[in-house]
């Protein structure tokens, strides 16, 4: 499925890597990732004298897939929206590179025009696009995302290859750069200019671009601000659990065949960029709801979002409802966590 060529053209030899590291995971199964897994967790946050995670406290292993946001990054401030110190974020990112994790990071940007947070939906698309009134204000903020991500350096100096999510859920009402704040033309035009802006004026090779709508119901509809196969190196879908087990997992397997179409047909891979049931309140969501719908589907990998508190979590902690169950999960051979890649 390897393509020759990526949306950054002078991509780094480890990008590439990355990619095909990525299109393996599905012939062996899926990889379970987390979102900030070692930054915070229920009732602790990280510091220099530990190295944990919710998931580890659970199941004794790191997810494979580590995911991270760089929302406040923009204004050059010290921590990201979630209260997580960039020179930590830093740190952690290349501690999972190191043991051989995968490294996914969204961004959620403030409204450049309204100076609100991603939720806040001025229209702000049109006026950040070049010739808008808004576009020097934009590049400001993409160098700073440039040399946040050309921080990323492994011990031997060589940077991290990281697969980067901007913009996700467009076809959602929620964020400023959702479609009914921006046409999908102009969707499409800011994904190119970002793009280029970072790879041509900013020379960021260390990136792979995934584009990540919210749920859909069609392939038509995954595709309304598709910007194209030659700058699109990978495709996601968010897809949370609002109502019953039954409805969720119908929601899930069209939603899951829908994204593996399309992946088929642009020979690019896949993965659940997104999903999860706010405090698992399933005792058996893990092995009879999530893996039941989407073992043996061709994805490379499922991110489960943030652990913030016991009001709001996605990977149960210890004793939680749902965690004999999570440790069942985890031990099945087609889930793969951080141990599965040293074996």
């Amino acid at each position: 499925m390897t393509n020759l060529t990526l949306a950054d053209t002078r991509a780094l030899p480890q990008v590439f890597a990355l990619q095909r590291k990525i299109e393996h995971l599905s012939e062996r199964g899926y990889a379970f990732g987390h979102q900030d897994t070692t930054s915070y967790g229920v009732g602790w946050r990280h510091n220099h004298d530990s190295y944990t995670s919710d998931v580890y406290k659970v199941v004794g292993d790191f997810p494979l897939v580590y995911g991270f946001d760089i929302g406040q990054i923009e204004h050059g401030r010290e921590k990201n929206l979630d209260d997580v110190p960039f020179n930590t974020m830093c740190a952690l990112i290349q501690k999972a590179h190191k043991e051989g994790g995968i490294i996914t990071i969204s961004w959620h940007a403030d409204n450049p025009v309204s100076k609100g947070d991603s939720w806040e939906t001025t229209i702000a698309v049109k006026h950040i696009l070049k010739g808008g009134s808004y576009f020097e204000v934009y590049k400001e903020w993409l160098k700073k995302v440039a040399d946040f991500v050309l921080q990323l350096k492994d011990e031997n100096g060589m940077l991290i290859p990281i697969a980067f999510r901007p913009f996700h859920e467009m076809n959602g009402a929620w964020f400023w750069w959702g479609n009914p704040h921006c046409s999908p033309k102009e969707y499409k035009t800011l994904w190119l200019q970002t793009l280029q802006l970072l790879s041509v004026e900013f020379e960021v090779h260390n990136l792979l671009y995934v584009y990540a709508p919210n749920l859909v119901g069609t392939t038509g509809e995954y595709l309304l601000n598709y910007p194209g196969d030659h700058v699109v190196d990978m495709l996601g879908l968010d897809l949370y659990q609002h109502g019953t087990a039954k409805a969720f997992q119908k929601t899930l397997k069209t939603n899951v065949e829908v994204l593996r179409m399309v992946a088929e047909t642009v020979k690019k891979p896949y993965a659940l960029t997104e999903i999860g049931l706010d405090r698992v309140l399933e005792p058996l969501w893990w092995s009879t709801i999530l893996d039941a719908t989407i073992a043996n589907t061709g994805i490379a990998w499922v991110l489960l979002w943030r652990n913030d508190s016991k009001n709001h979590f996605f990977v149960p902690y210890p004793d939680q409802l749902s965690a004999s169950d999570f440790k069942i999960f985890s031990e099945k051979t087609h889930v793969l966590f951080l141990g599965d890649e040293k074996v």
